[in-house]
């Protein structure tokens, strides 16, 4: 069985999406932003790493590129998978190509989250911080010490703590036994209480989104659990602006479920990472350009069954 994932923040980098403009995407990108008033073609290509950084800038920029990336791999066919997941803002890419949304409004709903992160964000001085080995019930009592959230749990010895930078600064110098810290390059502590105000926001734009129950089964970040209803699709990825997101619940899901394979959209690498060391038995497929669009669609068809149809 097959999965199709999408990462999150922090995925960026500059010049991405070159690789996969066409006439035809380039058409569709431009229609994107016209609809959301961001220029995503300059900023996949030509914008600084700084740039890129800002995250009412690398949400729909993320977003954009995994739909491009889903685009290429379906061509005009539909692709047999079992179940779309996301990291974070990954999930409205999941929510995208699973039927919730279409692509359009997910690039509406991505582009007001990221705005809406962004003002919270700017309101304290907060970040956070990637948490590397040791010992999981140590790691997380001494982010709780440090009035710290483990506002990712990554699984595979990985834990991201946040909030205010004093803190994960103190925290810094007196790591948990046996784990390393690593300064992640956001701009806030998302997934914690400092985006309440963004749950706000995105929770008025929400209320009049066009949403659809899902025709793929969609992972929640919140609990691992299978979403179908769209409502509940969406009302989870708004709330979970402000709450962890728990990857290592939707690995071990997929591991239960019998999955045999995943293919993580761009921009690629971090998940099938973090499932090779969780899950060292599904086989895993980064697809980081267009060149490996025919092998990724052998993968398809190893773990489906067939290319192309349900």
């Amino acid at each position: 069985m097959l999965a199709i994932l999408s990462p999150g923040q922090g995925s960026q980098t500059p010049g991405m999406l070159q690789p996969w403009l066409t006439d035809a995407s380039k058409k569709l990108l431009d229609s994107w932003s016209l609809h959301i008033d961001l220029d995503l073609a300059r900023l996949g290509t030509t914008a600084s790493a700084e740039e890129i950084k800002d995250t009412a800038n690398a949400q729909p920029l993320i977003v954009a590129a995994g739909l491009l990336g889903f685009e290429a791999l379906s061509s005009s066919d539909q692709l047999n998978f079992y179940l779309a997941a996301g990291h974070s803002v990954g999930e409205i890419t999941a929510s995208a190509i699973s039927g919730v949304l279409d692509a359009t409004t997910a690039l509406e709903l991505v582009r007001q989250r990221g705005i809406a992160m962004a003002k919270a964000a700017s309101q304290a001085e907060t970040g956070m911080s990637a948490v590397l080995g040791g010992d999981r019930d140590d790691v997380l009592k001494t982010i709780k010490r440090y009035e710290l959230v483990a506002a990712n749990d990554n699984g595979a010895g990985q834990i991201v703590a946040a909030g205010s930078l004093q803190n994960l600064e103190k925290f810094a110098t007196t790591p948990p036994a046996g784990a390393r810290i690593r300064p992640l390059a956001v701009a806030g502590a998302f997934h914690t209480h400092y985006m309440s105000s963004a749950v706000d926001d995105v929770s008025s734009l929400a209320t009049k989104l066009s949403i659809h129950d899902a025709k793929v089964k969609l992972l929640s970040n919140k609990d691992g659990d299978l979403v179908i209803d769209g409502k509940d699709a969406i009302n989870r990825i708004v709330n979970q602006i402000a709450n962890p997101v728990r990857w290592d619940l939707c690995m071990n899901a997929m591991a239960e479920l019998g999955i045999t394979g995943v293919i993580e959209l761009p921009p690629a690498g971090t998940l099938v990472g973090l499932l090779k060391r969780a899950v060292p038995n599904i086989e895993t497929f980064a697809l980081k350009s267009p060149d490996e669009i025919p092998a990724a669609r052998e993968f398809v068809e190893k773990h489906s069954g067939k290319y192309g149809g349900a």
